[in-house]
């Protein structure tokens, strides 16, 4: 009786002991298989292609595309040819009226006078003749216009009126003597026609003056009397009134 007991000790420590080795062999052979770590984490195969996002653009006004489809020869509805444009349309918010300062001069005089200060080109998008070096009332369109380029006329901190302002720019020094009939005739047709097709409210027709602390544009130029002339097509065309809005986006730099 003895003996079967101490054989049945002897056996019972074998199976455990073969139990434990086999245990620890497992585990060794379980570790031997993983595979190595990644600190990058998963790899996803067949992934979909991340769209990048499109670099940031001047906000583009839509409503006057009409004036690109009406380019022609000559004039059509009254609009010259000069006028319309065979680019996207910046987003215009302003009209502001300068004079020159001077008795006389031209888009091409000005367009000198301006590189001379370093500047790229005329800064203004309109000039209006007195008679002295082009016609009496003349409208001079300049390059920037036809680009929809941002203007250099009305610099402020911000450059709003720059960067959203359409430069008109009437030939005189109107501190000591007045526009021609034959000016503001051409003027409040301009701005009619800017105002109508870029959808700028009459409150946004302003004088240099109305953006920052100078003359422009003279004692005897009133833009109020402009915006006057105006408000009838405010009226039939359904031009908005609203007040004056901030505009943002991209600021310039160094310009007038």
């Amino acid at each position: 009786m003895a003996k079967a007991l101490v054989a049945l000790r002897v056996s019972f420590a074998l199976v455990v002991g073969l139990a434990v080795a086999g245990c620890q062999q497992s585990k060794s052979t379980i570790v031997q298989k993983l595979p190595t770590p990644s600190l990058d984490g998963p790899v996803v195969k067949n992934a979909a292609p991340v769209a990048k996002a499109a670099p940031a653009t001047r906000p583009v006004n839509n409503a006057p595309a009409m004036a690109a489809a009406q380019r022609s020869k000559g004039e059509r509805g009254g609009v010259p040819q000069e006028w319309l444009i065979n680019v996207p349309a910046n987003s215009w918010q302003y009209i502001v009226i300068h004079h020159s300062a001077t008795p006389a001069g031209n888009a091409a005089s000005f367009d000198r006078m301006h590189k001379a200060k370093g500047w790229d080109e005329l800064g203004y998008h309109f000039v209006i003749g007195n008679g002295t070096a082009s016609g009496d009332g003349q409208i001079e369109v300049g390059p920037r216009w036809s680009k929809q380029k941002w203007g250099a006329h009305a610099k402020t901190p911000d450059q709003r009126f720059n960067n959203y302002g359409i430069g008109i720019c009437l030939v005189g020094n109107f501190d000591i003597e007045r526009p021609t009939k034959a000016q503001m005739e051409s003027v409040e047709r301009l701005v009619a026609y800017l105002m109508k097709t870029y959808r700028i409210p009459a409150t946004n027709v302003i004088g240099h003056s109305e953006t920052k602390a100078t003359d422009c544009p003279g004692r005897h130029m009133s833009v109020a009397e402009v915006r006057r002339a105006v408000s009838r097509l405010v009226e039939e065309d359904g031009v908005p009134q609203e007040p004056r809005k901030v505009a943002s986006g991209e600021l310039l730099k160094d310009v007038q």
